[in-house]
């Protein structure tokens, strides 16, 4: 197995849900003035700009906002400013006479997965209380693993976290947080995107969450499935689950526990996720309680499992009360998937099964997503009584 560590990441990767596909289109000349693009302003206004002397129409398309047209100056440099943003971190691409494409003035992109554009991303700085903003603290290292799955057939990776000070020998294991990403994005995105390893030094640092690992692995048990966008069959989606699940238990953890000190035990092994990787995680934790004692799921993707729940969770009922620690159910109340997730609550309500449901303003971003692990990870592998 080849291993490349790489420390304080600051590239981005991943895609939201229901985001068409990205495509090549017009780009501006290679010559003529340089065009600043995008200008955040002291108040979070963002301007973006795009020289397309040609084009008939741009528009900004924003994850968490409403379409922005553009306008043309006589200099072929189309020109949008948003309202004042929050501090985040906000991807965007430009759509060009139908085309879609991100900022060539922009090199902060995120890529997806078997595809060769992804998303611009703009950073709107804020204080140095939010969890994703870097801050003079301690920070853990990133790590990627490549390796041949037996399972799936292909070569694949996955990154490891690993906190500050990071004691191999130290007596008490480490617990780990098994972190997945959504559809189309790569390995990468929960570590950039996401802000993983700059939310968890954040929270370290303050007390706030206990030093552990976090493992974010490729979410495909069928890497083929990504070929058709998000119009896949549901019965290719099945097959989907039920492999990634089953690579990430008979040769994800088992790697993990053999290059890293970590604990052993359900009690000291976490899953959550989210889209794809949210509903994957409610698979893989509820049908293995001894393998997982922390559970959770963002904007969880459950359309992508059987159609009847009880198909999915054969075994599910009262009794994995006493097996899990936490069950965590998230979702926006703007996002399309909010409907699926109530209605999985109420299905585990009819088992008898305890969770914690919540629902935060947003839609389908990762904006509620960051926020999702913020508060999630603090509630991990705390005594019963904390």
């Amino acid at each position: 197995m080849k291993r490349i560590a790489v420390i304080c990441i600051f590239f981005v990767a991943g895609a939201a849900w229901a985001q068409a596909p990205a495509q090549t289109g017009p780009r501006p000349p290679r010559f003529g003035p340089t065009v600043h693009s995008p200008e955040v302003d002291s108040n979070g206004r963002v301007t973006f700009r795009y020289r397309a002397p040609n084009a008939k129409e741009v528009i900004v398309l924003r994850d968490g906002g409403s379409p922005l047209p553009m306008k043309m100056d006589d200099q072929g440099v189309w020109t949008a400013t948003t309202e004042p943003l929050a501090p985040d971190f906000y991807p965007y691409s430009f759509v060009v006479d139908g085309a879609m494409t991100p900022d060539p003035a922009n090199p902060f992109l995120k890529p997806m997965y078997k595809i060769a554009l992804g998303q611009s991303v703009v950073h709107v700085p804020g204080p140095a209380s939010l969890s994703w903003e870097w801050n003079d603290v301690p920070h853990g290292t990133v790590t990627n693993h490549f390796y041949k799955s037996g399972i799936i057939g292909d070569d694949r990776n996955f990154y490891v976290y690993t906190p500050p000070n990071y004691d191999p020998h130290r007596k008490q294991p480490y617990p780990v947080l098994y972190l997945l990403h959504g559809f189309s994005d790569d390995a990468s995105a929960w570590t950039t995107i996401g802000r993983a390893n700059v939310i968890l030094d954040n929270l370290i640092a303050r007390g706030i969450a206990k030093p552990m690992l976090i493992v974010n692995t490729l979410g495909y048990g069928v890497p083929e499935i990504i070929n058709g966008g998000f119009n896949f069959d549901p019965a290719l989606a099945k097959i989907n689950n039920d492999k990634f699940v089953a690579a990430l238990l008979a040769e994800v953890i088992p790697q993990i526990e053999k290059e890293y000190h970590v604990s052993k035990k359900a009690e000291g092994r976490a899953i959550a996720g989210l889209s794809m990787g949210g509903a994957e995680s409610l698979s893989a934790g509820l049908n293995h309680p001894d393998t997982f004692a922390w559970v959770g799921g963002f904007s969880s993707a459950t359309i992508m499992l059987d159609s009847d729940t009880s198909k999915t969770f054969p075994s599910v009922d009262a009794k994995i009360n006493s097996q899990l620690r936490l069950l965590w159910i998230a979702c926006g109340t703007d996002d399309q998937l909010i409907k699926s997730n109530r209605q999985f609550e109420d299905w585990l309500r009819s088992k008898g099964v305890s969770f914690t449901p919540i629902e935060t303003p947003g839609a389908h971003t990762w904006m509620v997503w960051r926020r999702n692990l913020r508060e999630f990870a603090p509630l991990l592998f705390r005594p019963p009584s904390q």
